[in-house]
């Protein structure tokens, strides 16, 4: 009889092995119905496409959080004039459709093309007159008369409290963060500048012109271009990352110091 009873008893670790493959099974189950629904949300890429093209994608893919008529639910904001250049902006940066509820949305890769961006960026604007956006000459960053230095004291002035002045980001409250600005599509810039998503200030053409703006995205790519002239930025990071690195160099050498010394013979 206790032969029987210890051969059916349950091993120690089985509840764990349980466990672990039931979440396994679950995360990869989550993993492959999010991949198709996001093969499966946008529509036909054409260059073709219309408002009424944009109205069908804005029904699939965003009413559930912004309305049917795009007044806003508890679980995202009205769309009513925010106008097609903030639409390109969340659209293009993979911010919308939002990946989950949270402080902020963070960058992905877009799962729309720009043509399907643009249709539902030109429905946006038909349900009330928005910033549309930027042209194609406030984006030419080689054009006669920017000023690469005018848009770096535009940028620390109006931008590096939060962006850091080397554009590597930073942390806010709550959650929320400044990202980083580094390798950023110009368009995306002026959008960012002309609308004020999330926790950013809008800058209007009243605030910073479309050519300071320019100069802003000139700088930024001047970043991009150019090698830390300090040497190794250590992330860009500023005091937080150079004092910690000296503190631990000098704490790692005088502890060095201290175990060569007493491991020399009397």
């Amino acid at each position: 009889m206790a032969k029987r009873k210890n051969r059916g008893r349950r091993h120690p670790l089985a509840s764990a092995a349980l466990l672990i493959l039931g979440l396994a099974a679950v995360g990869g189950g989550y993993t492959v119905v999010s991949e198709a629904a996001d093969a499966s949300a946008p529509a036909p890429a054409t260059s073709q496409l219309t408002a009424e093209d944009g109205q069908r994608l804005y029904m699939a893919n965003c009413a559930t959080c912004h309305g049917v008529e795009a007044v806003g639910t508890k679980n995202g904001p009205t769309l009513i004039g925010v106008g097609a250049a903030s639409v390109n902006f969340q659209v293009m940066t993979g911010r919308m459709p939002l990946a989950f509820q949270g402080p902020q949305a963070d960058q992905r890769n877009p799962q729309f093309t720009q043509e399907q961006s643009d249709a539902m960026g030109e429905y946006i604007q038909t349900l009330g007159a928005g910033p549309d956006k930027p042209d194609e000459e406030w984006l030419d960053t080689s054009a006669t008369g920017v000023d690469i230095a005018n848009g770096a004291e535009l940028f620390r002035i109006n931008c590096a409290m939060c962006h850091n002045v080397a554009g590597a980001g930073g942390a806010l409250t709550e959650g929320k963060f400044a990202p980083n600005l580094h390798d950023i599509d110009g368009a995306h810039i002026y959008e960012a500048m002309l609308t004020g998503p999330q926790n950013m200030p809008v800058f209007n053409d009243n605030n910073i012109s479309p050519e300071e703006k320019r100069d802003v995205i000139a700088y930024l790519h001047y970043l991009d271009e150019s090698p830390s002239v300090g040497g190794w930025d250590l992330g860009s990071l500023g005091p937080v990352s150079e004092g910690l690195f000296i503190w631990t160099l000098g704490l790692g050498s005088i502890v060095a110091l201290t175990v060569w010394l007493t491991s020399r013979p009397n």
